[in-house]
């Protein structure tokens, strides 16, 4: 392999590590090679490589994750770690054939995100605070939803990774597995063979686990398998692909869950949104209309800012991510209305009324509040109540 394509392989990936990328995106095209970076949910171009490195910079690639060098025909997946800035920092590859060529993404893992309220993902106290109590709990059901690339496996990961790994015996369930954490054990789902999330669920279910994560909950057999465990004595987390926090309850009896089950599992509802954190460095104040200050009860005297762009945020506005989150521990009154069969839209009033339960909209205003986000990013991610 030439030095100067291993260089260039080496140089990219401590690029995109350096800009804080979740992913490198290598496209063939016509007349030259792609590469962008996905950085705060967004896609930036970054570089053009001569068609003529093209297939040493593949081999490259596939040398380091180790996949097939010869095959071009049909999509791989692979995986390798880099050292970076004193820690280990993995790679989850994908490659997939096009018509100039195999099409590579690699998806960054860095562990150092992990770490619940270090300030990572921008979590408040108050919802450290609730997820650190529902992690608490000896049994019962942990809910995360949100959309694809919400930040809901980090979340849940970050619930693990505070939790005692040596007194409690932690497995998980996951397609893929995204990080290795020490003292938990992680399996890998194999549809291929017929280890799927309800198969790969029961047989974990016999070797007496503590804990117990599910990448997502699917389908109606894993659902049902799920609460049953919770109900056993099993500390369950997963996902939901939901809108908000209880949304997730109509899914699951939606799915034949039995409310009274549901009621008797459930410990803790979440949804999740990342939202850009605008740039510290270029933004710039800008007025907002009197009547929608007072629509969404701020004062006055609030500051509000608006993204600009500056070479320190490669001119986008934005640099870095932080959570906007919805957070709901249940309570007996909840449990009630589930097992009443009442609509969620009663569980809502109830929570905002005597929960102070905080909308994805309204922690969005939060953060908009205290300089985090723009108003006009607040209102892209989240949806009115």
């Amino acid at each position: 392999m030439p030095d100067d394509i291993t260089q260039l392989v080496d140089i990219v990936l401590a690029h995109a590590i350096n800009r804080r990328a979740s992913d490198i995106h290598i496209e063939p095209e016509l007349e030259c090679l792609r590469i962008r970076y996905r950085v705060d949910g967004s896609l930036q171009d970054v570089l053009r490589v001569p068609k003529i490195n093209q297939n040493s910079f593949f081999a490259k690639l596939k040398i380091i994750s180790n996949l097939d060098i010869t095959e071009t025909h049909v999509p791989q997946e692979g995986k390798f770690k880099v050292r970076a800035g004193g820690r280990e920092v993995g790679f989850r590859v994908s490659s997939l054939p096009t018509t100039f060529g195999q099409r590579f993404v690699l998806h960054v893992l860095d562990k150092s995100k992990l770490n619940i309220g270090s300030g990572q993902l921008g979590f408040s106290k108050a919802s450290v605070a609730i997820l650190k109590a529902a992690a608490a709990k000896p049994f019962g059901m942990i809910l995360v939803g949100g959309p694809a690339g919400s930040g809901k496996s980090t979340t849940l990961y970050s619930i693990l990774n505070q939790l005692d790994t040596v007194s409690k015996n932690i497995v998980t369930i996951e397609d893929p597995v995204e990080y290795q954490l020490d003292g938990v054990t992680q399996v890998q789902v194999r549809p291929d063979i017929g280890l799927d999330y309800a198969s790969g669920l029961r047989s974990i279910l016999r070797q007496s686990p503590d804990v117990v994560m599910i990448g997502q909950i699917r389908d109606s057999e894993t659902a049902d398998i799920a609460i049953k465990a919770a109900l056993s004595g099993q500390l369950v987390l997963s996902t939901l692909q939901t809108d908000d926090a209880i949304s997730s309850i109509a899914r699951l009896i939606e799915m034949g869950v039995e409310p009274f089950l549901l009621a008797s599992s459930l410990v803790m509802l979440c949804a999740q949104r990342l939202a850009r954190k605008i740039c510290l460095k270029c933004r710039k104040p800008t007025d907002i209309p009197k009547d929608f200050l007072e629509k969404i009860k701020f004062s006055a005297k609030t500051k509000f800012y608006t993204a600009q762009g500056c070479r320190y945020c490669n001119y986008t506005g934005f640099s870095g991510r932080v959570a906007i989150l919805e957070t709901l521990l249940i309570d007996d009154a909840i449990r009630d209305i589930i097992i009443r069969r009442k609509p969620v839209g009663e569980i809502r009033k109830y929570a905002l009324k005597y929960l102070g339960l905080k909308s994805l909209r309204v922690d969005s205003y939060l953060k908009v509040r205290d300089g985090l986000i723009s108003l006009d990013e607040a209102i892209r991610i989240t949806t009115e109540e």
